[in-house]
């Protein structure tokens, strides 16, 4: 889960990292009122999950409440990425003498933590990656080891921060692995983290990306989740326990099994070039037990998606055989009542496979197409897809 700024600095700051003094705001009498709170220059910045913002013209300098009132007027509802502007952080201006770049992340690739640091920050950290490679310092972290104050200090240095900035920055930088570890992050990053005028390190961006699979050792972070953006079908499915991401086709698929549902994905796209450009409507793995109720929670969130013209049901049996998928099938059918009326091709194969095609067979559901072969099924889905456009 990706944080917006003012969510990062509240984490921040109860890590003891410094951080600007601000407030959040949805309108511009707001903004007024927090600027003529904080007294003196203020920064009015647009909160979307998105770089770039600056560029963009989401982020104003006012000097006082009036001027803090007519930005926020202007930003609010502002479009930065396809990204609609619905709040602004409003926060005391900073004495910004240099700028820096620090993070930490989660390195995938070498099954490790990294840190990196710059001290060229303010500015995209690809164009620095790719413009002054040597300018970025990237080092990995023994998790087992973590960083301490001498780390944070060679970090720090490794990023040629000057003389200056290295005792803040590497206070600062030991509570930020605080927050990346406590938080279990997969990314914490301050861009730009900047030297004051009075000689202070101050984390005047945050970023953080939260880990989903560590939710429940936070029960706090619930409430960090921007609800707005969450697709409703996807919400629904996770209060069902499905693993389900909508996409944009018209054919729905459920699966047991990721990688069969990633390869139903791809014959569905390919199955679908000729009949109109039919596409998968969504990724829905249902595991390995197909019991009447998660068969039938799958059909109800797919079934919810005005998009789905067709439903490719492609289960090959395993631990869970072909005739407990299809008492599923029938069970869910019924569970849903008229609610199932657009047509479900079903294809199964593996584990007590004849029995299952029995069952369906002998059900003799109208909104049920038997297909014995993946491919021919997938085809099947997309035809019937095109026909009810």
């Amino acid at each position: 889960m990706d944080l917006f700024e003012h969510q990062a600095k509240e984490i921040f700051a109860a890590y003891d990292v410094p951080v600007p003094t601000g407030r959040i705001a949805t309108t511009p009498e707001e903004a007024r009122a927090i600027a003529d709170e904080l007294t003196g220059k203020v920064v009015v910045k647009a909160q979307v999950k998105a770089g770039g913002r600056g560029k963009a013209g989401g982020v104003k300098v006012a000097g006082d409440g009036a001027e803090a009132e007519q930005h926020a007027k202007a930003i609010l509802g502002m479009d930065i990425k396809g990204l609609t502007v619905h709040k602004v952080l409003v926060e005391q201006a900073s004495d910004i003498a240099e700028e820096y770049y620090a993070s930490f992340l989660l390195d995938r690739s070498n099954r490790t933590f990294l840190a990196m640091c710059s001290s060229e920050g303010g500015m995209e950290i690809e164009e620095i990656a790719v413009s002054r490679p040597e300018m970025l310092a990237r080092i990995a972290i023994d998790p087992l080891v973590g960083v301490d104050r001498a780390t944070a200090r060679s970090i720090a240095e490794q990023g040629h921060l000057p003389e200056q900035a290295l005792d803040g920055a590497a206070e600062l930088l030991e509570k930020l692995w605080t927050v990346f570890v406590k938080e279990d992050a997969t990314l914490v990053e301050v861009n730009p983290l900047i030297l004051t005028g009075d000689g202070k390190v101050v984390a005047l961006d945050g970023k953080v990306t939260l880990d989903d699979n560590a939710d429940f050792r936070h029960d706090s972070h619930a409430a960090l989740a921007d609800k707005g953006a969450v697709d409703p079908l996807e919400q629904l499915a996770k209060e069902k326990g499905l693993n389900y991401v909508k996409l944009e086709g018209n054919v729905g698929i459920i699966g047991n099994g990721a990688g069969l549902v990633m390869s139903t994905l791809d014959v569905v796209t390919y199955a679908g070039e000729e009949f109109g450009g039919a596409k998968p409507a969504n990724f829905l793995d249902i595991g390995g037990g197909a019991s009447a109720q998660v068969m039938a929670d799958g059909l109800s969130v797919i079934l919810g998606d005005p998009s789905v013209k067709s439903v490719f049901v492609n289960i090959f049996g395993g631990i869970t055989s072909c005739d407990a998928v299809a008492n599923g099938i029938v069970q869910a059918l019924a569970m849903l009542e008229g609610s199932a009326s657009k047509p479900l091709v079903v294809r199964l194969d593996g584990n007590n496979v004849e029995e299952g095609r029995r069952i369906l067979a002998e059900a003799d559901l109208p909104v049920v197409h038997l297909e014995d072969t993946m491919d021919g099924a997938a085809r099947r889905a997309a035809e019937l897809a095109q026909k009810a456009v």
